[in-house]
């Protein structure tokens, strides 16, 4: 495959709401039917799933291609299946220890599985964002419909005949539809219901979801900041933010957004920026290792939001060979090369919007007080990253501002931390999972007491407990006990 492929652009079939309610049905009965799912069952499931993926990995790679318009496969071969396989060989590793109850005075808390699992996966990295929650549900004990993006068709066809051969419906379903059968399934009355999107549609899926007091786990995006201190290496800065920004030509939830750097090392830093772009992307109309804009609609808005920044007085800086630069951005292959922008205005939407392209603004600070106030006065990111020592100003940066995660002097890699939690807060999303909180997310934690026969709760609070002088003395001898206690932590 070349990536000068012209494919067809195939449109996504309607799958009916009465179809998905079918396979909820048929999931739900029979998770009832089955009771408790010991760990060899799961590991069972789950291991089906993993394989599958595996050992197709090269004809889903080379479909997606198609889907994508041109997405290297090596790409979708590396990071479509490496990130998550340690994540869930630790998981079956660990399954007896999650699934075990947990001791607790006068109890325990047992682990149950929350019944169905509704899995919504996003478009960018369709094998990731969407496998590895379903294989933490389907640990925990669950079954899973899992709706794929109505933007890869062929890719959705190909892992739906795949799946239908490796594991029963029952258990696993892929839904394979148009944006009606993605509301549809949002709609569904799911024991759990995981999204992962922008916060835009994260905000319609909640909504659906709450008719129905289904609880979601929402994965977002934002803008995600990077702060190039005075102590970075501004070689190795500018290496790995030009690598993370180029990564699957900035679709991805989180790349960085935009970047502070010192005034006085504004044009040093830029210059190298742009000798790392050129570097890693010598050329852009004809280079197998550049990834196509994912359709003409996305196209458009990213294209949309550098016209309108550069209309409004920023600085545009497209970093492509000279011979190629009167025919980019391409339309016909959605291709933008790597563009620096300068000079940002405030009111450009491009300051607020999210970019998911190959674009990166660039800011200015004398203080670095001023990058934390500027992070912390707009909604929570996804990630946020550091460049430089972990020094004072670094926690000071950790301390003021919030967001899903933190990496230093590296993009990305928060989201890799083996046994971390993954996920966002506030506009970037829910709730986490990956490792341990993946199984929990998925998990129902009952609380089971053992009382003793001798007096219960219903005998001390009823009756003639209640006249007793006795018992009151003791109540309240208790409630300025633990006033005082409480008193001593007063500042």
């Amino acid at each position: 495959m070349t990536s000068d492929t012209t494919v067809e652009v195939l449109e996504p079939q309607h799958v009916s709401a009465g179809e998905l309610q079918r396979i909820l049905t048929l999931q739900r009965d029979t998770f009832r039917q089955e009771g408790f799912v010991s760990a060899a069952v799961r590991r069972d499931r789950v291991a089906r799933v993993a394989v599958t993926i595996l050992e197709n990995i090269d004809e889903i790679a080379q479909t997606l291609s198609l889907d994508y318009g041109f997405r290297p496969p090596e790409l979708t071969k590396a990071f479509e299946t490496t990130a998550w396989v340690p994540d869930v060989q630790a998981t079956l590793a660990s399954l007896e220890s999650w699934m075990e109850p947990t001791e607790i005075p006068g109890g325990f808390i047992q682990n149950k599985p929350l019944g169905v699992v509704g899995v919504i996966g996003a478009w960018n990295f369709p094998v990731i964002l969407a496998f590895e929650p379903a294989m933490a549900a389907l640990a925990a004990g669950n079954r899973v419909m899992l709706n794929f993006s109505e933007f890869h068709v062929r890719t959705g066809h190909l892992l739906a005949k795949l799946f239908a051969e490796a594991i029963d419906e029952s258990v696993f379903a892929i839904v394979t539809g148009d944006l009606e059968t993605a509301r549809s399934f949002s709609e569904l009355p799911f024991d759990h219901l995981f999204f992962t999107g922008s916060p835009g549609v994260g905000r319609l899926i909640a909504q659906a979801a709450a008719k129905n007091l289904t609880p979601v786990t929402l994965e977002l995006g934002g803008k995600n900041p990077v702060v190039v201190a005075r102590s970075a290496d501004l070689d190795l800065a500018a290496h790995r933010i030009a690598g993370t920004r180029a990564l699957n030509s900035g679709q991805i939830c989180l790349c960085p957004d935009y970047v502070f750097v010192p005034r006085e090392l504004k044009d040093e830093f830029v210059d190298r920026l742009r000798a790392e772009f050129s570097a890693l992307l010598p050329d852009v109309l004809d280079n197998p290792g550049v990834v196509s804009i994912v359709n003409d609609r996305n196209f458009q808005r990213v294209t949309g939001l550098v016209d309108d920044a550069v209309q409004q007085g920023a600085t545009s800086i497209v970093v492509a060979p000279e011979a190629e630069l009167a025919s980019l951005p391409d339309a016909a292959t959605r291709r933008i090369a790597p563009t620096i922008l300068l000079d940002v205005p405030a009111t450009a939407r491009i300051a607020d919007e999210e970019i998911f392209g190959p674009v990166l603004p660039i800011y200015v600070y004398d203080d670095v007080s001023e990058t934390i106030e500027y992070v912390r006065n707009r909604p929570n990111p996804l990630g946020a990253y550091w460049y430089g020592e972990d020094d004072d100003e670094f926690r000071a940066f950790l301390d003021g501002t919030t967001s899903g995660g933190v990496t230093r002097n590296d993009g990305i890699a928060h989201a890799l931390l083996p046994g971390a939690p993954f996920g966002g807060v506030g506009n970037s999303g829910s709730g986490a999972y990956h490792g341990k909180t993946g199984f929990d997310t998925f998990t129902h934690r009952r609380a089971v007491a053992n009382v003793t026969q001798e007096r219960g709760i219903a005998e001390g609070l009823n009756g003639r407990a209640l006249l007793d002088e006795g018992f009151l003395s003791v109540i309240d001898q208790t409630v300025t006990d633990a006033a005082a206690s409480f008193r001593q932590h007063f500042v």
